[in-house]
């Protein structure tokens, strides 16, 4: 939610009066580069409410933008009930009450995203650690038994060759 509501786009006029522009189920999903199954999903949802044509669902401006409030909301990790709440708040109270209730629950979100980005870096560290102390004891430990199984094998080939070799050179 991070950017605003774009204003209507228009598509032709009408009677000296413009016409919002209507989308269809692929041209949203091509626009923002996601399936026409999850166009459908945010539809049972709640989220979207496209109109009918036929079997066609005609999707509006005010779909293109709250497809692209969802898309924003879900990228920076909220809730799909967490986006719903704000969508819905624009219908029942006005952009105002929405815009407090996306600033709060964007605040929560960062302090959210600030613990987890503090359990990470103690993740990667403890990682870290874990990765120096085991090489220092594999370094420690020297060669293992592996290395001189494969060492000897090669030895064994390297000997087999040469023996060929020489008895080849013999004839």
């Amino acid at each position: 939610m991070t950017q605003p509501v774009l204003p209507h786009r228009a598509d032709k006029k009408c009677n000296g009066r413009q016409r919002l522009k209507n989308y269809t189920i692929s041209e949203l999903a091509r626009e923002f580069q996601v399936t026409p199954r999850a166009l459908r999903f945010y539809e049972d949802k709640g989220l979207l409410s496209p109109t009918r044509d036929g079997l066609n669902r005609v999707y509006s401006t005010r779909d293109r933008a709250r497809l692209k409030l969802i898309l924003q909301g879900k990228s920076v990790g909220f809730s799909l009930s967490d986006i719903r709440e704000i969508l819905d708040l624009y219908t029942l109270e006005g952009h105002r009450a929405q815009l407090k209730l996306s600033l709060k629950k964007s605040r929560e979100q960062i302090k959210n995203l600030e613990k987890q980005r503090e359990d990470i870096e103690a993740a990667l560290d403890t990682l870290q650690k874990g990765v120096k102390w085991t090489e220092e004891k594999l370094q420690e430990l020297g060669p293992g038994a592996e290395v001189e199984q494969s060492a000897r094998a090669y030895e064994r080939v390297a000997r087999a060759g040469l023996d060929g070799d020489a008895a080849h050179l013999d004839s």
